[in-house]
């Protein structure tokens, strides 16, 4: 199921919809938020994440490829298009930047600070995580499961650069492939391996070992 959604998160980056079919929703209430909330909508297949600054500008690390390419600000300062945000994810490099509600949003409903639910330490205070926020404007790197956008909004807002994301991510592989039947499957493939290529240390070994310790672990 996860691999589906990967896949097709993946077409709808490469091949986004006509906009004559999906426009954004416009008109988000500002007054609703303060300086130093932390703003989060849901996409595709995660949830994106930035700070509020105030005057109608949001703060958020994306994946953007064009700074590495070219010195244009006026370029740079365009929203993120899909294939610059997939090529950065690839490459690794990221900006965190400055965008209207809208841009950042992107038709998607907003939710404010609830990751305060979900943090067992309290928020700094709003000038406090706007500051922060301000401070790492510019090109940074990025990791899809290291450092991304989570992991900047949650340094900003309670001082520790950590992602529910990755951690339920991680929890989910590890699931799967420490799991009884991944061993077994891992010990069947190796069989097949040793009949096929005959009895040698570099096919017994890993025959052996990874489907024990596989096993051993789930």
């Amino acid at each position: 199921m996860f691999l589906f959604q990967l896949l097709q998160g993946l077409w709808s980056l490469l091949f986004p919809p006509r906009k004559d079919k999906e426009e954004p929703r416009t008109g988000y209430d500002v007054s609703l938020f303060k300086r130093g909330d932390l703003l989060e909508v849901p996409r595709t297949l995660f949830t994106h994440f930035g700070i509020y600054l105030g005057d109608d500008k949001v703060a958020h690390l994306i994946p953007d490829i064009l700074p590495v390419l070219t010195k244009d600000s006026a370029a740079i300062r365009e929203m993120v298009t899909n294939t610059r945000l997939l090529v950065g994810v690839i490459s690794k490099v990221a900006s965190v930047r400055v965008d209207t509600v809208q841009d950042f949003a992107y038709g998607a409903e907003i939710l404010v600070n609830h990751t305060d639910q979900l943090c067992s330490r309290p928020p700094l205070s709003g000038e406090e995580v706007a500051r922060r926020a301000e401070k790492l404007l510019g090109s940074t790197g990025y990791s899809l499961l290291w450092y991304n956008c989570e992991h900047f909004v949650m340094y900003c807002r309670y001082g520790m650069a950590i992602s529910f994301q990755t951690f339920q991510f991680c929890k989910t592989v590890r699931k799967i492939v420490c799991s009884r039947k991944s061993a077994l499957f891992s010990a069947m493939l190796g069989l097949a391996s040793v009949l096929c290529l005959g009895s040698a240390p570099y096919t017994t070994l890993p025959s052996v070992f990874v489907p024990l310790t596989l096993w051993m672990a789930s």
